[in-house]
């Protein structure tokens, strides 16, 4: 019932710039951390950055002074800014969510994935 659906991505001349988006819904108590995961072609997926319920941010080194992200907990929406883009962030990009559904009896955490959405560097 609780899917997180995110917004196009698309292609982006280098050094250009491009924000995604990512909207959770359904039945939902409680969304915890967010993040946005990649994968490139013959790669596996890693970690872009993430964002607790608060403000706490985490970024991996290649993105970190280029790459944003940032919520908006009354839309249950998390952003990634990205700037300054390389041929090299080409990549399936995924939304991540540890959601606590709403549930019966039960207040367990569960890890939701978008189903990703390409962004392409290049000229």
């Amino acid at each position: 019932q609780v899917q997180l659906v995110e917004s196009r991505g698309g292609l982006v001349q280098p050094g250009g710039s491009l924000r995604l988006s990512c909207a959770a819904s359904g039945s939902i108590l409680r969304i915890n951390r967010m993040g946005w995961y990649r994968q490139a072609p013959g790669k596996q997926r890693e970690l872009v950055a993430t964002i607790s319920s608060g403000v706490t941010t985490n970024y991996a080194d290649s993105e970190k002074g280029r790459f944003t992200i940032s919520r908006d907990n009354a839309k249950n929406t998390v952003y990634l800014q990205m700037s300054s883009l390389k041929p090299e962030d080409t990549a399936v990009y995924y939304c991540n969510a540890h959601i606590i559904p709403m549930a019966w009896r039960s207040q367990n955490e569960y890890d939701y994935w978008g189903q990703g959405t390409q962004v392409t560097v290049s000229s």
